[in-house]
């Protein structure tokens, strides 16, 4: 039990952080708890998908080398591109369509839900595979790099719901959430390179300070603001 505390932990922090940081309109718990389970049940379908993708279509390793090509591909194309489009699927379809969805800010907190309940679900299946030091290195990295890239996709998706151009934002935030999220994958599977991993942290950190601007400019230019009393 202690393991599985763990593993959920990191995300209900992050998931408490985004809920008051939405300051003035809160969103219906019923939503937030649809839109977590939708992402919960998505990762496990992702989860297979990518076992099924990795093992029998595009193999990482041929005749023993690795290709850094193939393992580019992986992080950008199948990895990234998967995950971060089966969250946008539900952000775009599930909440942003609903009239609780009423400013911008909205795509920050929904999109952050759905990517905690896929979080929630992969890192319980790492934890319990890898024990407390899995659970604590990526307490610090893998959650919070899913919420980054929720984060960036929610903002712009926050922004499409007010605008002409809809599907433009909508696709710019599912286009830099599978960047980031590449970025950081692609770093973390070159381990046969001394110190690349440092890229991957450089890209969660870069990540953290937009997410951080992000949140402040959606917060700042509620359509709530003026009417919120305390």
């Amino acid at each position: 039990m202690h393991l599985l505390a763990l593993a959920i932990a990191p995300v209900f922090i992050i998931i408490l952080y985004i809920y008051y940081k939405d300051k003035y309109d809160k969103e219906p718990k019923r939503l937030l708890l649809y839109s977590f389970l939708l992402g919960a049940i998505v990762s496990i379908l992702v989860t297979t998908v990518l076992y099924v993708i990795s093992d029998y279509t595009i193999p990482i390793v041929i005749k023993g080398n690795t290709s850094v090509l193939q393992l580019f591909i992986k992080a950008f194309f199948i990895v990234g591109l998967i995950e971060e489009f089966s969250k946008y699927i539900i952000v775009r379809y599930f909440a942003q369509s609903n009239k609780a969805f009423n400013e911008q800010f909205d795509g920050i907190i929904y999109a952050v839900m759905v990517s905690m309940g896929f979080a929630a679900t992969e890192n319980i299946m790492y934890v319990l595979q890898g024990g407390i030091e899995t659970a604590l290195l990526r307490a610090f990295t893998a959650v919070p790099a899913h919420a980054t890239f929720a984060i960036i996709m929610g903002f712009f998706m926050g922004k499409a719901k007010f605008s002409k151009n809809r599907r433009g934002l909508n696709l710019l935030g599912l286009l830099l959430a599978v960047i980031f999220h590449g970025t950081y994958d692609f770093f973390l599977f070159l381990e046969f390179i001394p110190g690349i991993w440092v890229g991957a942290f450089v890209s969660l950190f870069l990540g953290i300070l937009l997410s951080r601007k992000a949140i402040h400019t959606h917060s700042k230019n509620s359509r709530f603001k003026d009417s919120f009393t305390i």
